[in-house]
């Protein structure tokens, strides 16, 4: 999973968090997408285990909820 893209992992990101039902915050416009970043985009062919990321939701989510709702939708070797 190394070789992704940056912008194929943002993609990634957005569909588990979609089909794990969080209440992501959406841009306005035409085409609208989840507000989130992460702080810094990796390289390819590098590899971290620490990445920071800010995502905006509607409202309130319990931490260990979060995590174990995307954790259930993102493929093996992603936590």
């Amino acid at each position: 999973m190394r070789y992704i893209s940056h912008l194929d992992l943002m993609r990634l990101f957005a569909r588990a968090m979609r089909r794990a039902e969080l209440p992501l915050k959406m841009t306005e416009g035409f085409s609208p997408h989840p507000k989130f970043k992460f702080k810094k985009s990796l390289k390819i062919g590098l590899e971290s285990e620490h990445e920071e990321a800010s995502i905006v939701l509607k409202f309130p989510v319990e931490p260990a909820d979060f995590k174990n709702r995307l954790q259930k939708q993102l493929p093996e070797g992603y936590k």
